[in-house]
């Protein structure tokens, strides 16, 4: 959506940004937790890693909350401080918060798992469309839990894995 004569100063190349992997972000993480004159542990790193939706932002957001939650312990930041950091905040084991997993089951029990419109489903969540759009749903896309269809959004098997429910018989047997 770049215009014409802007897009030309790139010499004709086409670039695309694509999200950090999980090393990437931990080394990130460790330069963060340098600056900010903190310890973590591997282990803790890789845990950041993994919940921060493979966004460097959200990584620094998250190792800024455990070190608040391991300064008020009087503790380094270790694999317990967080696991309890992450609880506190609602995030889950994915990096999925309570809008994530909420978008989720309203697809699954209110819609049958999909596919749903954005405009009804966001109805019902009382969210905007365009919190849905800009927000949950690329993480969603990328971790294959969320399908986005002509026809609207769709939950995937891993998706209903994850949450702990059953597909729709219908669904189960389109699964098979």
């Amino acid at each position: 959506m770049l215009s014409s004569p802007l897009r030309s100063r790139f010499s004709g190349g086409i670039f695309r940004l694509e999200f950090y992997n999980p090393e990437e972000i931990k080394s990130i993480i460790k330069r963060s937790a340098n600056i900010l004159g903190v310890k973590i542990s591997n282990e803790a790193m890789d845990s950041v890693a993994k919940r921060s939706r493979f966004t460097p932002r959200t990584a620094n957001y998250l190792l800024k909350r455990a070190r608040d939650y391991a300064q008020i312990q009087k503790k380094d930041i270790d694999q317990d401080v967080i696991d309890e950091t992450f609880s506190l905040l609602g995030i889950d084991n994915m990096g999925l918060n309570n809008s994530d997993r909420s978008l989720l089951e309203t697809i699954a029990k209110k819609f049958a798992g999909g596919p749903v419109g954005l405009n009804t489903l966001a109805a019902s969540l009382s969210e905007e469309e365009a919190t849905i759009e800009e927000f949950n749903e690329p993480y969603l896309l990328q971790i294959g839990f969320l399908e986005r269809t002509p026809r609207g959004r769709s939950l995937t098997p891993l998706a209903y894995k994850h949450l702990d429910l059953k597909p729709p018989k219908e669904k189960q047997e389109k699964l098979l």
